[in-house]
């Protein structure tokens, strides 16, 4: 009896995934009449073992690494009959594992509104095939697109709300080798885009010289960090320029209401980047401290008509009104009285002169702020007759 040479048909290769499940490798051959037995070796371990007999289980394939590992499997069949073992032509197959696929953690970035991004390239530590990547984005307002695939390019973000929107980007890795795509561990990262920068409108103030000034500004923006910064075009007692809210006390050495236009510039700073905003503008006026000029000291007879009092000033710019008291109105004028003291005829049924002491207080108006100003004292004496 002959026994035919050992024989053992080619088994297919095949591309797994790392921490897939192989398929079943069953061995078969064309030889009959006997009992064909396979031995197997493999030059890798990829989770089967490196040797073997019988068909090789299913079984979880791993590969730790970043590259594929393809194990090279060589199976040998032997032939039994009638005692007699014979022995056959080796034959090798591979089964590759490919890595799990894997991309760099892509970096978190903070822009302003209207400015554009960075450009997201993804990138992998894996090699030996192709990576492709895909991702998700949880807030498409910012300006991007709720999906897409490939690297993410730089784009115009948006934000017209007051507070930073995050957008959170999920991104996904494939990697393919072999017509075999393996999935990978999700990366997240974010985009915030800061709001505008903003300030509130400032309402307009007039004040009087010496007067205490608080400017305080405002914002409708949260989340953040909100500065101003502000420069006047004239000097009121604040300096020409400076930073946050404006506390001082105002200052016209003049006799005209001075004006000055206030611009202020806000910027939000959230995440490490500063964003600009409009600037504001707003008046300040700093009226005159009022004045009245000296009042000339008048001597009359009993009897006689005093001259009338017109009260003057160096200011303008505004509406003075004067107030006066006159201390000893026996003389033939009232104890007090607005305005210009008009010509009167004066009394003194006494036999000395009798000395009115009058104080007149100016006040200046601008800008329906009414700033006071130092008294003045004239006299008016009344002679006996």
């Amino acid at each position: 009896t002959v026994n035919p040479t050992a024989q053992v048909n080619q088994p297919p290769s095949q591309v797994v995934c790392n921490g897939d499940i192989t398929s079943v490798i069953e061995f078969n051959t064309e030889n009959t009449g006997g009992i064909t037995s396979y031995g197997w070796v493999s030059d890798t371990q990829i989770g089967a073992g490196l040797s073997g007999i019988g068909d090789i289980s299913a079984f979880t394939a791993f590969n730790t690494t970043n590259t594929p590992i393809t194990a090279t499997f060589t199976v040998t069949p032997t032939f039994d009959n009638g005692g007699i073992v014979c022995d056959g032509e080796d034959k090798t197959f591979t089964i590759t594992v490919n890595p799990t696929a894997q991309v760099d953690q892509p970096s978190d970035q903070v822009v302003c509104n209207g400015d554009t991004t960075s450009i997201v390239e993804f990138t992998t530590q894996n090699a030996g095939g192709i990576s492709t990547y895909t991702w998700t984005n949880s807030t498409p307002s910012i300006g991007l697109s709720s999906s897409g695939s490939g690297d993410i390019s730089a784009f115009t973000a948006t934000n017209l709300t007051n507070t930073p929107i995050i957008a959170v980007i999920s991104v996904s890795p494939v990697f393919e080798n072999g017509e075999i795509d393996c999935d990978g561990e999700d990366k997240t990262f974010t985009i915030t885009v800061n709001p505008t920068a903003q300030v509130d409108d400032i309402t307009n103030q007039v004040v009087c010289n010496l007067d205490e000034v608080s400017v305080l500004f405002s914002t409708q923006n949260t989340l953040g960090t909100t500065s101003y910064s502000w420069t006047s075009d004239v000097e009121i007692g604040a300096g020409l320029s400076g930073n946050d809210n404006m506390t001082f006390t105002a200052t016209n050495s003049s006799t005209v209401p001075v004006v000055a236009i206030v611009t202020v510039a806000p910027t939000f700073d959230n995440g490490g980047i500063v964003c600009d905003g409009e600037d504001k503008t707003f008046i300040i006026t700093v009226n005159p401290t009022a004045q009245v000029d000296q009042p000339l000291d008048q001597v009359v007879c009993n009897g006689d008509t005093t001259s009338i009092v017109e009260f003057t000033t160096q200011n303008t710019g505004g509406v003075m009104t004067y107030s006066w008291i006159n201390n000893t109105p026996i003389i033939g004028l009232s104890d007090s009285g607005t305005g210009d003291i008009l010509a009167f005829t004066a009394t003194n049924s006494s036999t000395e002169p009798i000395e009115a002491v009058i104080t007149v207080t100016p006040t200046f108006e601008n800008g329906d702020i009414v700033c006071d100003g130092e008294d003045k004292t004239f006299t008016i004496t009344v002679n006996p007759t």
